[in-house]
């Protein structure tokens, strides 16, 4: 279990507190500039602005070194192509775990073998592996990304693994493109691994997250389940438009406008 307590960046975002659970994906949601990107940063450890505690089991973040850090938790930020330049299969060997780096032990290379094929598989890359990531699309990029941020925390790859961030993992990828992303996200979560991530898709995460934070302006305006959270006066509020919830064919879905 991950627990965030008392947790603050700044006035960006004020202090907030709660759990990630095992097998738990987590949502966080707001408009533009509310804090989503700065809570998941301070989560991933590359920063020591924050304030408050963040418990990775019985390990508090600030004591965990950046090389064990990379095998506790994966951290897919909104980030820009690398300048250099390597073939797709390049790119995720070096997304590999340290725990999976002995190439003569057969048994662990299997495991490797597996897990880059499932993966691949599942994100509809299997064919790019020989392509340069500078000739991918923006799409076929960002799922090489999310490859390479579920290789590091894979359970069979890494023992370590706890925690998934993905920051709008989303927003590069077309309909289709958007729909794998969420299978493989459940893939991970079965596994064990906690996720957490920020979206705009409102939809979507109404039919998958397990736990929803609502922020606006850095400040936790809401915690609980989807159908707690996303209460058409409660979106309403945070991201000043009309809110509607319709339901169709027993889906429920949010119109917004």
């Amino acid at each position: 279990m991950i627990r965030i307590k008392s947790l603050q960046v700044d006035s960006r975002l004020l202090p907030l507190s709660f759990e990630l659970k095992k097998g738990q994906v987590t949502h966080v949601i707001g408009p533009n500039g509310s804090g989503k990107s700065t809570l998941l940063a301070a989560l991933s450890g590359i920063s020591d602005s924050y304030k408050g505690e963040v418990w990775l089991g019985e390990r508090l973040l600030a004591d965990v070194s950046l090389n064990d850090l990379a095998l506790y938790r994966s951290y897919l930020s909104q980030s820009a192509r690398p300048a250099f330049n390597l073939e797709v299969f390049q790119f995720l060997a070096l997304s590999l775990p340290s725990t999976s780096s002995d190439t003569n032990n057969e048994v662990q290379v299997k495991a490797v073998t597996q897990a880059i094929d499932e993966i691949c598989h599942m994100l509809e890359i299997s064919d790019k592996l020989h392509r340069s990531i500078q000739a991918l699309s923006g799409g076929e990029w960002q799922r090489v990304r999310l490859a390479g941020m579920c290789l590091q925390i894979w359970p069979t790859l890494n023992p370590y693994s706890n925690l998934l961030i993905l920051d709008e993992p989303a927003a590069p990828l077309d309909i289709a493109q958007e729909a794998l992303l969420y299978k493989l996200i459940q893939r991970v979560a079965e596994q064990g691994i906690a996720v957490i991530m920020a979206n705009h898709d409102l939809n979507r995460t109404l039919r998958h997250a397990d736990q929803v934070l609502l922020l606006d302006n850095g400040v936790l305006q809401a915690l609980g389940s989807a159908k707690e959270v996303m209460t058409p006066k409660q979106l309403a509020s945070v991201f000043k438009t009309e809110v509607k919830s319709v339901t169709v064919d027993k889906q429920d879905y949010l119109l917004f406008g």
